[in-house]
């Protein structure tokens, strides 16, 4: 039997929970019995079914179970959440073979439903596509092994290496486009796939950007603001109704009204230890340079898209520049070339 098929097949349902399983991983799941596929399932939303619950409800004839192999990217887990285990149930239903992509670093799982299993006489074999199965799940990885949110950067530079031209050549509230709609969409898509977007006080005090996904289908992220002073009431992301947590020194004493949340970090590490405290698992740093050079001067960053359009500002203010960065590929993207970045 190809349990390479199978696992990718396991990986591409997981992936239609994208932006929506969070904070728990994006699973997929499929049934093999006779070298005939007889169930699938992924996990659709946090609270809900995970995806071998929903692969075995998926099967018409139960019987069929009991010789069946049961493929899932990632460790069943072990323990009761807002779900029982689902290795509890694949011990239920006597499904006597299960091959998974890669261990669930949770310390709830870590090898216990692994282990549940193995207990009961059920054959585990494990690691196959286990580099695209850590992929998928990146965000979840880094969240439980660094216990931080993994961080992406997003930027765009002029062709002349500009992240914004010289104040005096801009609207005053108002962001200085450097990209086209394509690479809006794109970003928009970006941001409703991660938990939670920061931008620094600057940022918003120049661009006054609202840091929604109203251009893709898709929630809102948590807006986080990173600012040592007052953040203007006045401003969209304190005005609009919507959740906006303001962290910075004493940003709790600056007087801010529910849906605003404020709490003190002196540090980046400071910050994401909070986030990671309010379960967010993937954040997503959108600038400005001060703040992006600051992340990148610490080393706490994962991936960075850099986003080159076509404009010229001949000066202004210049891009961070990534250190310890491998470039994984670049794309056209309407007039705007797109690049990403790993952290080394």
């Amino acid at each position: 039997m190809n349990h390479e098929i199978y696992m990718r097949r396991c990986l591409e349902l997981a992936a239609l929970g994208r932006g929506k399983t969070s904070p728990n991983p994006m699973v997929g799941s499929v049934i093999v019995e006779n070298g005939e596929i007889i169930g699938e399932g992924w996990h659709h939303k946090a609270g809900e079914p995970h995806a071998e619950v929903n692969a075995i409800n998926s099967v018409v004839d139960r019987s069929r179970l009991v010789n069946a192999t049961i493929y899932v990217n990632l460790e069943p887990c072990a323990h009761f959440g807002r779900t029982p285990p689902c290795a509890l149930r694949i011990i239920e239903e006597c499904i006597p073979h299960v091959v998974i992509g890669t261990r669930d670093p949770h310390s709830a799982v870590a090898g216990k439903g692994i282990e549940m299993m193995k207990d009961k006489g059920i054959r585990v074999e494990e690691g196959f596509l286990s580099d695209e199965c850590t992929e998928l799940n990146k965000a979840f990885f880094t969240f439980h092994s660094a216990e931080r949110p993994y961080v992406t950067l997003k930027y765009a530079q002029s062709s002349d290496g500009f992240i914004a031209p010289d104040p005096d050549r801009r609207s005053a509230g108002e962001p200085a486009w450097i990209t086209g709609v394509e690479s809006k969409q794109r970003v928009h898509r970006l941001r409703a796939e991660v938990d939670a977007i920061l931008v620094g006080g600057k940022t918003v005090s120049l661009d006054n950007p609202s840091l929604t996904t109203r251009l893709w289908p898709g929630s809102n992220p948590q807006r986080v603001v990173w600012a040592n002073r007052p953040v203007d009431s006045k401003s969209k992301v304190i005005s609009d109704g919507l959740s906006t947590w303001i962290v910075g020194r004493n940003a709790d004493q600056h007087g801010y009204s529910e849906p605003v949340e404020a709490w003190n970090a002196n540090s980046v590490i400071e910050l994401l230890h909070g986030l990671h405290e309010r379960n967010i698992t993937h954040l997503l740093v959108e600038g400005g340079a001060q703040t992006l050079n600051q992340f990148v001067a610490e080393n706490l960053w994962d991936e960075a898209f850099l986003l080159v359009g076509p404009t010229e500002f001949t000066s202004g203010t210049p891009a961070p520049q990534l250190s310890n960065a491998k470039l994984e590929w670049e794309e056209q993207v309407g007039a705007d070339n797109w690049k990403r970045f790993t952290r080394i």
